[in-house]
């Protein structure tokens, strides 16, 4: 394991996070959109979206075998990836409005399928990983720190 490694992983939690606070940020601000994109000639509601993540790292065996020095392939701490944004495939809202503009005929509107308490609590789940990195980071620079002092000998 390199010196940096601990700081790496907690750098790419950091950016992962940060991109899964702005896209409940955008998934809150667009609750009530209902036309979203153009899909077929016709306006799309607003359609959540999800950010998918991946480990960087290989299955667990290899981290056994790495652990009990059997192994060196030395790819400990590389962190979390961004795989992707995905949509949410579950169905709109309807609700009955008649005089909104964008009404069907029996008066029904197709609103979002964003829920505001789920973007809340995955912002908020974002953001105590986001502090538990900051923490994992600061203690890897304080153990850093605490090295480079025993090899003053002070």
């Amino acid at each position: 394991m390199g010196l940096f490694d601990g700081i790496n992983a907690s750098a790419s939690g950091l950016t992962a996070q940060r991109l899964r606070m702005d896209v409940a940020s955008a998934n809150t601000a667009n609750a009530d959109s209902t036309r979203g994109r153009l899909v077929d000639g016709e306006w799309e509601p607003y359609r959540r979206k999800m950010v998918s993540l991946r480990s960087n790292e290989s299955d667990f065996s290899s981290h056994l075998q790495q652990a009990m020095g059997r192994s060196s392939s030395g790819n400990s701490g590389r962190g979390v990836q961004v795989d992707g944004i995905v949509e949410d495939p579950s169905p709109f809202k309807q609700v009955y409005q008649p005089n909104h503009p964008d009404a069907n005929d029996e008066g029904f509107v197709e609103m979002p399928n964003v829920d505001p308490l789920k973007e809340m609590v995955n912002m908020m789940g974002a953001s105590r990983s986001y502090e538990a990195n900051i923490t994992s980071m600061n203690a890897s620079k304080n153990m850093m720190m605490k090295a480079l002092e025993i090899g003053r000998g002070q």
